[in-house]
């Protein structure tokens, strides 16, 4: 072509001039290779792959120039060796461009910028390979390679970025002085994920992730999407696709009305059940702030999603009678999710008039109140620590729960269907021990853990939250559920992967220069050692795999009544000295230092009937 073009007609070459076309050859293929040119995975080429493509081009034309220069007294125009390498360039860069725009037509290319962090990105997929454009003008990260389990990328380049090998990991690291290892692998099964998290580990660099594909909005993975690496990312499960006629059954098209809406529980119920379309979603708190920040975020989705329900925020106190009233009067919900209460152990522990004031009389309020209303479902979001109690909010719990049965016993006919659904420790709550511990790394240490053995369940709020609907909807009355949590988890096992997936180490009498030290503090007032979820061992399953139901004991409903208003009458009158040891009398199984507040209380043993 650029003989046709010098000659400006269409021209074939002819005795010596096709020497011209073997030299090009001969200049042009060991160039390209040593550049990189086959390795290359142009469907992801950006600014950087171009970039490569014009500096392989001008070191071939100014070769190839001086060569036909040299050729030039033998007749070849030297006008050939300047048109050529252009024609060559212009070639090669629209056919790598074409190949980009015909494999990811939506993908623009972004100039690249240094970066302060260097960076190695896990996966090499789509993902991987969006995170990494995206990272090209960013000026905290410079990305030095992907590592993927493709053993066809490995020695492969993209977008001029080398794929390795995980073998090669350790090598990888301190050649580039790696600080940080992005996981770019949004769709694969969370097992995986905590594999590859563990394997990651062991190499002394901050980790980081990016979240579910499901949780990125419209697929597009940007910058803003990078993530630190929770305990949650290593904790969690995959959860299992809800049954669609089950989660629908109480919410679709219907008025619903959570209480403690505001809370870690209660605000990732009103999430799933907007999802839902119900009809009336009423949020009930007594925190101002988080009702105000919730409602902001609901009607937010509401327009973001099109959704047709309408959100109602009330402040109010679940033990106010007359004010739960006025709400089921002028709501008529067809659904209550009950999860206000007080949660946090040695803080209801200190103050047990009002934990067992809002917990327990909160509990019969509504439950009351929900079935003179013509309630259809009411749910308690209750708690492992009900299971033969050690401290007061666990006892508030069970108390609760037999409230609920001995409803659903007495009053069976009545419409109102009871349920609760008992369940551990959720990953992220406001009383986890997982936004403490991570603050604790923040501030440098320690990290506090109350005992060596300690151990506990863990779930993430998004999944109880959807076993709490889905359990609800099983119901039948009086329904003891139980959450399949897995396996427990020991807390110094937690704190220490927690340090370690910060990118630190952990300081003890093997490594007295590490970073972050654990401080044993010792138990506190009525915790256990570890939780249970059953009182007695007959599990019962559901439909649902990770549902279980249990046949707890309950008092008749004429014994709690005389029970409840004797324990009104002692909150009424603050009398401390006396709540516990009449706590033992209703709930089995319940134990107690035989202190309140500093009071020494007799430990007296009260005949338990088991129904």
């Amino acid at each position: 072509m650029s003989f046709s073009l010098r000659y400006e007609s269409l021209h074939y070459p002819d005795k010596l001039e096709w020497v011209v076309y073997i030299l090009a050859l001969l200049i042009a293929i060991p160039i390209f290779i040593r550049f990189g040119f086959y390795r290359s995975i142009y469907r992801y080429s950006g600014f950087a792959a171009l970039s490569t493509v014009t500096k392989a081009c001008i070191l071939y034309g100014v070769l190839y120039a001086i060569a036909i220069k040299l050729l030039s007294k033998f007749g070849i125009p030297v006008s050939v060796g300047i048109l050529q390498p252009i024609l060559l360039l212009l070639a090669v860069g629209s056919s790598r461009a074409v190949a980009r725009l015909w494999f990811h037509p939506g993908n623009a290319d972004i100039s690249n910028e240094c970066s302060k962090e260097n960076l190695l990105i896990y996966g090499a997929g789509s993902a991987g390979v969006q995170i990494a454009s995206a990272l090209q003008h960013d000026a905290h990260y410079n990305v030095d390679g992907f590592i993927d389990d493709d053993f066809k990328l490995h020695g492969k380049s993209i977008n001029g970025i080398s794929v390795y090998c995980p073998d090669d990991l350790s090598l990888v690291i301190k050649k580039k002085d790696i600080t940080s290892i992005l996981i770019a692998l949004p769709k694969v099964k969370r097992s995986r994920r905590q594999e590859i998290f563990s394997f990651l580990e062991n190499y002394g660099v901050h980790i980081r992730t990016l979240p579910d594909i499901k949780d990125i909005a419209d697929g597009k993975i940007s910058a803003s999407d990078i993530r630190e690496l929770d305990i949650e990312d290593l904790l969690g499960r995959d959860i299992v696709p809800p049954d669609a006629e089950l989660i629908k059954k109480c919410i679709g098209a219907k008025k619903v009305l959570v209480t403690g809406a505001g809370g870690s529980i209660g605000s990732e119920l009103c999430r799933q059940i907007l999802a839902l379309n119900p009809e009336l979603l009423i949020l009930l708190d007594q925190s101002e702030y988080n009702l105000y920040a919730l409602n902001q975020e609901l009607e937010n989705q509401i327009q973001k999603h099109g959704f047709s329900s309408r959100i109602v925020s009330l402040l109010g106190d679940v033990t106010d009678k007359r004010s739960m009233q006025s709400v089921f009067s002028n709501y008529r919900p067809h659904t209550v999710y009950h999860a206000a209460a007080y949660k946090h152990v040695p803080l209801v522990e200190s103050n047990p008039v009002e934990g067992l004031r809002n917990n327990v009389m909160g509990t019969f309020t509504v439950a009351e109140v929900a079935r003179k209303s013509g309630v259809s479902h009411m749910v308690l979001v209750s708690t492992d620590k009900a299971v033969r109690p050690t401290n007061v909010m666990g006892a508030s719990k069970r108390i609760s729960e037999m409230i609920l049965q001995a409803m659903a016993a007495e009053h069976h006919e009545s419409g109102t269907c009871y349920s609760m659904v008992r369940f551990g420790n959720v990953l992220g709550s406001s009383g986890s021990v997982v936004p403490l511990f991570r603050r604790q790394i923040k501030d440098g240490g320690p990290v506090t853990v109350t005992h060596k053995e300690i151990t506990r369940y863990f779930m993430t709020i998004p999944e109880a939250a959807q076993l709490v609907i889905q359990a609800g909807a099983m119901a039948v009355g009086g329904d003891v559920f139980l959450l399949d949590m897995g396996e427990p988890v020991k807390i110094i096992d937690l704190a220490k992967r927690m340090i370690e997936l910060s990118g630190l180490t952990l300081k003890d009498q093997d490594s007295p220069d590490g970073d972050i030290e654990i401080a044993v503090t010792g138990l506190r007032p009525g915790e256990k050692l570890y939780e249970e979820l059953l009182i007695a061992d007959n599990p019962i399953p559901t439909e649902h795999p990770r549902i279980f139901k249990a046949h707890e004991y309950y008092y008749p409903m004429e014994k709690l009544t005389l029970f409840l208003d004797d324990l009104s009458c002692m909150l009424s009158d603050g009398n401390v000295e006396k709540l516990k040891p009449m706590i033992k009398s209703i709930v089995n199984g319940y134990q107690f230092n035989g202190q309140v507040n500093g009071l020494h209380i007799a430990d007296k043993e009260s005949p338990v009937n088991v129904l």
